[in-house]
């Protein structure tokens, strides 16, 4: 996702779109919560009043206490194991199932909505981080526990691209919500999309393709550590299920779409949904297959002249060629409309310097590494506003009919962009 300027943060409760919801209380018989184990900003922030509304109005209360019973009758680290996999995977299909109208509503809140899986999944892992077993659990297998649950409420294990010469195989990714101190009721569209997309057969110029997507947290230790590549790369390696084409997304700038054209090897150090801020070059991690040297830039290979030219929704869509760079032989920064110099040090992709940039950078350099040669790169959404009058965090409601109407609008955009840039023969 793209860094909101911190003007667009004052006003721009009406800019973003998403709230959190509150831990249900625990049982009686709960374990007593761990002095230990303290809960991340990312869970506390479950207390308030928005994230808790929006559970309640989607059903999704109900996942952090099913989960905590489960924990507390398993016998053994195997069984929690067992039970934490399937209850992320279970929380991510049931997400999927109600964006796309398969079973209950569980309540008002519109279908579409991508909160609901967003503090659900806190409201689940803040349990198991103070889960007191019968049994011995070190940090590390907490841990191990934590990462299982991630993955799984993600769909970054579940990926399923279809084997065959006559079907397209497409993975999408989209991100959480974030700038939630500023407003917890924020939506990210392009998590709403993704949930839209997830197993869905779109029809394009080109024949049949099978769209499987995945979320990233808003965290700059989780990118460090790999999480981006350990998803994408089983599906960037040769074989009868290799993706033909992947797009990267978030949430961008005000009323456009773009296509960003280059992605740079900088950390802003923009402070994430941990309040964690990190600044530098973009880490690859370990064992992971890389350009050597590290590049300061990487391109996007879709069709970004088809995307611009197909009229793809209400929104329009730009090819974005800026950047920020420090010139080959110069200290300071410099934006460049044009695309990056040679030998120039990267500051800023034409997706900023946060988040967005950074997963457009590592899948792209990744595709680089593996030499897949398939159409990728990233697609930022137009920022999801509130209606007029719904603006202000502390008095607002968690949805209103523009925000539902404009988040659809750009779901079924981001849909018709990647059926467009399916559809172009290679």
């Amino acid at each position: 996702m793209r860094r909101i300027p911190a003007r667009l943060s004052v006003l721009g409760a009406a800019l973003l779109v998403c709230a959190p919801l509150p831990l249900a209380a625990p049982a009686a018989n709960a374990a007593a919560p761990s002095a230990q184990a303290p809960l991340t900003v990312e869970e506390q922030r479950l207390a308030r009043q928005a994230p808790q509304e929006i559970l309640r109005l989607s059903g999704f209360d109900s996942a952090a206490p099913d989960f905590a019973r489960a924990l507390r009758a398993a016998r053994s680290y195997g069984e929690a194991e067992r039970l934490t996999a399937r209850h992320g995977q279970r929380l991510w299909q049931r997400a999927v199932d109600r964006v796309q109208g398969r079973g209950p509503a569980g309540g008002e809140l519109s279908r579409d909505d991508d909160r609901p899986l967003y503090w659900a999944r806190l409201g689940m892992s803040a349990e198991l981080r103070q889960w007191q077993p019968g049994f011995p659990v070190d940090e590390a297998r907490r841990g191990a526990l934590l990462n299982r649950l991630e993955r799984g409420s993600r769909g970054q294990d579940s990926v399923d691209l279809p084997a065959g010469r006559h079907l397209k195989r497409i993975v999408v990714t989209g991100f959480d919500p974030f700038q939630l101190d500023a407003d917890a009721r924020r939506s990210n569209p392009s998590g709403a999309a993704a949930l839209a997309l997830d197993g869905v057969t779109i029809r394009t110029a080109d024949g049949p393709a099978r769209v499987e997507t995945a979320l990233f947290p808003v965290r700059w230790t989780d990118f460090a550590e790999g999480t981006v590549e350990r998803t994408l790369l089983p599906h960037f390696r040769p074989g009868p299920r290799r993706v033909d084409l992947f797009t990267t997304i978030s949430q961008g700038r005000v009323g456009r779409f773009d296509v960003e054209r280059t992605n740079g090897a900088w950390r802003g150090g923009y402070p994430d949904n941990a309040n964690v801020s990190r600044t530098g070059t973009v880490p690859v991690p370990p064992g992971i297959p890389t350009v050597d040297p590290q590049p300061q830039w990487t391109t996007t290979t879709l069709p970004y002249k088809k995307i611009v030219e197909a009229g793809t929704g209400d929104f329009p869509v730009y090819d974005n060629t800026a950047v920020t760079e420090i010139p080959a032989g110069a200290t300071g920064p410099v934006n460049r409309p044009d695309g990056p110099t040679p030998g120039s040090t990267a500051r800023a992709g034409g997706g900023g310097d946060y988040l967005s940039n950074e997963i457009a950078y590592r899948a792209t350099l990744l595709r680089d590494a593996v030499r897949l040669d398939v159409p990728g790169g990233h697609l930022h959404t137009p920022v999801l506003q509130f209606g007029a009058g719904n603006t202000d965090p502390a008095t607002g409601k968690v949805t209103d009919p523009d925000f539902v109407r404009n988040r659809l609008a750009i779901t079924a955009q981001v849909r018709a962009v990647i059926t467009t840039a399916a559809g172009v023969k290679g």
